[in-house]
């Protein structure tokens, strides 16, 4: 008779472990928790275990909001389709597939945003790391928009249209907060008709034409 093998010891990912508890806890008790001591400790980890990974609750939420980011960047490539999108429709493709995201972690995300005062002034710091990733992402649409000339490529303006952009997405997360309709059906209006609001205001406008043809008038007079 064959002795039973030993069960394999399943590698525990506490990084993983360490986001979904802290996750966990604000949807728990609406509050971070007291301490990290006492976090690890409800995780049954060692402090000095805890700050391998990270070094401070901001950089779990900081964790928190990369992967939504990540989830939704690849939740879009995935689809073959994406790919053929123009400018327009990939913003548009973002924002609708990022929103799906949150509403997953609406009531952990409402916890800690749904505050008016924090939302105020400065951007959160655990949101950086986020704005940094789409605005990667929004000048990879930016310099396809303008290779097809769906955007206008303006001196000076044309560098700040990342910026712009983000501010998009960060109004449209403070819409969503506040929205109450079913569906977050106003949510998805908002979407839109910002999204429609910004490219035509980066795409060639009548004053660009005009300029064009008075560049071409005075260049064949």
């Amino acid at each position: 008779m064959e002795k039973a093998k030993p069960n394999k010891t399943t590698k525990v990912d506490y990084r993983t472990k360490i986001i979904t508890g802290y996750v966990e806890y604000i949807l728990e008790h609406g509050q971070e928790p007291a301490s990290v001591f006492k976090f690890a400790k409800e995780l049954k980890m060692k402090e000095e275990d805890f700050y391998s990974y990270f070094t401070s609750f901001e950089s779990i939420k900081s964790a928190v909001w990369t992967k939504l980011f990540d989830d939704t960047l690849s939740n879009l490539e995935s689809q073959e389709v994406f790919r053929e999108y123009s400018a327009r429709e990939k913003l548009l493709g973002f924002l609708f597939t990022w929103i799906e995201e949150l509403k997953k972690n609406r009531s952990y995300v409402l916890v800690l945003y749904q505050n008016p005062q924090m939302l105020k002034g400065m951007l959160p710091t655990e949101v950086k790391a986020f704005r940094d990733k789409f605005k990667d992402f929004a000048n990879e649409i930016i310099l396809e928009g303008k290779e097809t000339e769906e955007i206008a490529n303006r001196p000076i303006i044309s560098d700040r249209y990342d910026e712009a952009l983000w501010l998009q997405v960060w109004f449209v997360f403070q819409f969503w907060l506040k929205d109450t309709s079913p569906a977050f059906e106003k949510t998805d209006a908002a979407i839109e008709k910002s999204v429609n609001l910004a490219f035509d205001l980066m795409g060639k406008s009548a004053l660009d034409t005009f300029v064009d043809f008075a560049k071409f008038l005075y260049q064949n007079k």
